[in-house]
């Protein structure tokens, strides 16, 4: 080959790799450029509303879009929702470059990217002491709720279901101004007395989905109607009517109700069936905020979480925070879901100080099931088996002939090839207490030809029926589940005989916070505990969609925060029936300065987990719901819009943004207010170095001439003292502050420690929890 062919053949290939190099430019600098075009979902948050006219607020809406659209019908087709009932905003679709041109013009306070949330999936209410046999609990002093109307954020509701019949129920209240929306398969006869209204929102969702969401494959309703089932039962918890003889895969549960039966439902549908689960966007949750401030609700029920990290209080991205910060200045109270990301700290989600934030407990119920082996030993799991009883058969664990890394006797990957099943029971282990480990265990030995399965998993109150069927899945935790594994070692023939269920109510069934309930402490403001309460979570009866998942004639068995907040949803309605004056702030010190820190028969209430301990503050806030004490809590520790504002300014938010939240000039001190004075109803000290005044103000609603005095029960190794010690109230002194000084013996840094304050007239106990965390700040280049 001669020098001039290398030359030429060289340049062609280099000409070529230059052409390849051009082509994948251009074609990046195309991508940048779409990239740069897309349009997605904004919120646009402007803080106050500055008119009442909601068309003219709407009009303002479309002229400041089309100051960057160039047109009224360009900002008519770009805009989904004009917030202009709670609060003044929208949500639009826009370019990044459009987004960005919007925020910096003036009255513009944010603009921000949508975001979607998720939710967070009848005897609990006498266990809370609202038997309707009782004439002078809070239910009957209440009228059951009749008058209130709490609204609900969730999947949608079920309206043919018993416990929406309007049986009973006076005229809807005069002050409702809300509708029926119609949609698919759901019209305005499918509201009555007792569903007053119901409206749906899903253009956030499915501008950033980008698909259908009722398909052949995903069976969802363009309306109100909930195909998940998730809305229907928490609604059902809230304040469903009474119906009588419910019964379960043949276990009679008597009258399912809701905590307020008379109390009006309007369900706000903001969360879809979508990849198998319910998500809901921040522009649907902000819309339905601006509606049901509008349409008249006392209460808001929100069994919905973020995921972490969590957004700050005025980012409007969280959606919940915004919205329920606008609900509350207009008198509504909003009840939150903790979240279902325990039993892991600082997992609490919803930490805004004006929300009342829900842990889950158990109840005093269990589903006793005996296991007994062929030495005759008796073992008792955990199942809802009411089938014929399983005689002694061949108990079998499944075991590979061959090596093999995994782990055959796992009952989410249940491996039966080398196991004789037919006609045995199986035991496994689950790695985690989750639903799929009972179904795919059930379903592979079922399959096989197996009579029942034995599922360990860890030690928690979490029940997951094999459903559809009377085939055994009975549960134990994991020491039993050894133990039935060491009996089926040492005999070469074993054997096991499976009981029916049985119900079990009171002792000796304890009360725990699940395993699942989110903990604090506050991610976001640390200082403000969360949860603030606790209330029946788990293996929680109710309604639901009939083609719901786990539906069973109508009804489920559900576990979740989501089913712990209706259940404070509905005490709250109770409440305000009857101090229809009290503030939200009011009715949340109510609720948490008279809750259990026992168990309602003066047990100790356990947190589970690994290991399961004493719970404390971070993981049920106060304590357990205590309704009947929180009709007559003596004192208050009440909160309006200057505490709100004293707390966004410890927080460190900038007094442009709050002053354009409240749509009023607001400067924040300099220096910063302290975040511990804020009014809440507990006490929290993340980082004490050496001593700390903090300052707390109560209000009588008890008896006018009263003299409380303080009992402490102070932390280990925390000193704390108050002044005055004593609260003398009169006709002229309704209102007194009290400070706190903290101060600490520790010379280590050490995790929170747990006490209390309360104070006392003989016959109100008004309770807050303290938890406080020493930090020893040192230089080690002091020493050097």
């Amino acid at each position: 080959m001669g020098f001039l062919d290398i030359i030429c053949r060289n340049n062609v290939a280099l000409y070529f790799f230059m052409s390849v190099l051009a082509l994948l430019y251009n074609h990046y600098l195309l991508t940048v450029v779409v990239a740069a075009e897309r349009t997605s979902v904004h919120i646009v948050y402007l803080g106050e509303k500055q008119h009442h006219d909601p068309k003219v607020i709407k009009d303002s809406h479309h002229g400041l879009l089309a100051q960057v659209l160039g047109s009224k019908e360009e900002a008519v087709n770009s805009m989904m929702y004009s917030y202009k009932h709670g609060f003044s905003g929208f949500a639009a679709k826009l370019t990044l470059a459009q987004a960005q041109q919007l925020s910096e013009l003036p009255g513009v306070i944010h603009v921000v990217p949508n975001r979607l949330h998720r939710i967070q999936t009848t005897h609990s209410w006498d266990y809370l002491g609202l038997s309707p046999d009782s004439p002078n609990n809070l239910l009957n002093q209440s009228n059951m709720g009749d008058g209130a109307i709490i609204g609900v954020l969730d999947t949608g509701i079920w309206p043919e279901s018993k416990v929406f019949d309007d049986k009973g129920l006076g005229p809807i209240p005069s002050r409702w101004k809300g509708i029926c929306q119609p949609g698919q398969l759901f019209n305005s006869t499918n509201c009555n007395k007792k569903l007053i209204g119901a409206r749906w929102f899903n253009k956030g969702l499915l501008a950033e989905y980008g698909k259908p969401i009722n398909t052949s494959d995903n069976m969802e309703y363009l309306s109100p109607r909930d195909a998940l089932g998730h809305g229907t039962h928490v609604s059902s918890i809230a304040g469903g009517s009474f119906v009588p003889n419910v019964t379960f895969k043949d276990i009679n549960f008597g009258t399912v109700r809701g905590g307020a039966p008379k109390v009006r439902l309007a369900m706000y549908k903001v969360c879809w069936l979508v990849k198998g689960g319910g998500h809901c966007s921040s522009a649907d949750i902000l819309k339905a905020f601006d509606e049901a401030i509008h349409d008249g609700v006392d209460v808001l029920s929100l069994s919905i979480g973020s995921a972490f990290p969590l957004y700050s209080d005025v980012d409007e991205r969280d959606g919940i925070n915004i919205g329920s910060f606008h609900a509350v200045a207009k008198g509504i109270s909003v009840v939150c879901a903790a979240g279902n990301d325990g039993p892991f700290a600082q997992t609490v989600a919803n930490t805004a100080p004006w929300i009342v934030t829900v842990a889950a407990s158990t109840i005093d119920r269990s589903f006793p099931t005996p296991i007994t082996l062929g030495d005759n030993q008796t073992i008792v799991g955990q199942a809802m088996y009411t089938g014929e009883e399983i005689g002694f058969t061949n108990l079998v664990f499944p075991v590979p002939t061959t090596f093999d890394p995994s782990f055959f006797g796992t009952c989410e990957d249940l491996n039966l090839n080398n196991t004789p099943v037919a006609g045995n029971v199986v035991l496994c282990f689950a790695r985690t207490t989750s639903l799929s480990a009972v179904t795919r265990s059930a379903t592979a030995v079922k399959t096989a030809g197996g009579v029942g399965v034995i599922i360990a998993n860890n030690p928690s109150n979490n029940l997951f029926p094999c459903y559809g069927s009377d085939f055994p899945c009975l549960e134990v935790d994991y020491e039993l589940g050894t133990k039935i594994l060491y009996y089926i070692r040492s005999n070469s023939a074993p054997k096991v005989k499976l009981g029916f269920s049985r119900i079990l109510i009171g002792k000796p069934v304890p009360t725990k916070i699940a395993y699942f309930s989110s903990k604090g402490p506050n991610s976001i403001a640390p200082a403000i505990l969360k949860p603030d309460i606790a209330a029946p979570g788990n293996n929680i009866i109710a309604a639901t969609a009939p083609n719901g998942p786990l539906s069973f004639n109508g009804y489920a068995f559900y576990s979740g925060t989501s089913m712990a907040t209706p259940h404070v949803a509905g005490i709250v309605a109770l409440l305000k029936s009857v101090h229809p004056n009290w503030s939200p702030a009011a009715l949340r010190s109510a609720i948490t300065t008279t809750a259990w820190t026992t168990d309602p028969s003066g047990e100790p209430i356990f947190a589970e987990g690994g290991p399961r301990k004493l719970a404390d503050p971070f993981d049920y806030g106060s304590g357990i719901v205590n309704p009947n004490k929180a009709v007559d809590p003596g004192l208050l520790y009440d909160m309006g819009q200057p505490d709100y504002v004293h707390y966004l300014c410890s927080m460190g938010y900038n007094n442009s943004v709050i002053s354009q939240v409240l749509q009023q000039p607001t400067l924040c001190p300099n220096p910063a207010p302290s975040i511990l004075d804020v009014n809440v109803p507990s006490i929290t000290v993340p980082s004490l170095t050496d001593s700390v005044t903090l300052s707390r103000r109560v209000t009588n609603v008890g008896p006018v001439n009263s003299i409380y005095k303080v009992v402490i029960e102070a932390p280990l190794g925390i000193i704390v003292s108050v002044r005055p010690g004593d609260l003398v109230f009169s006709s002229a002194v309704k209102e007194i502050s009290y400070s706190v000084t903290i101060s600490t013996t520790h010379k280590v840094n050490t995790g929170y420690l747990f006490g209390s304050l309360t104070w006392s007239d003989g016959v109100h106990k008004v309770r807050s929890p303290i938890s406080v965390r020493t930090e020893i700040i040192k230089s080690y280049f002091d020493d050097a």
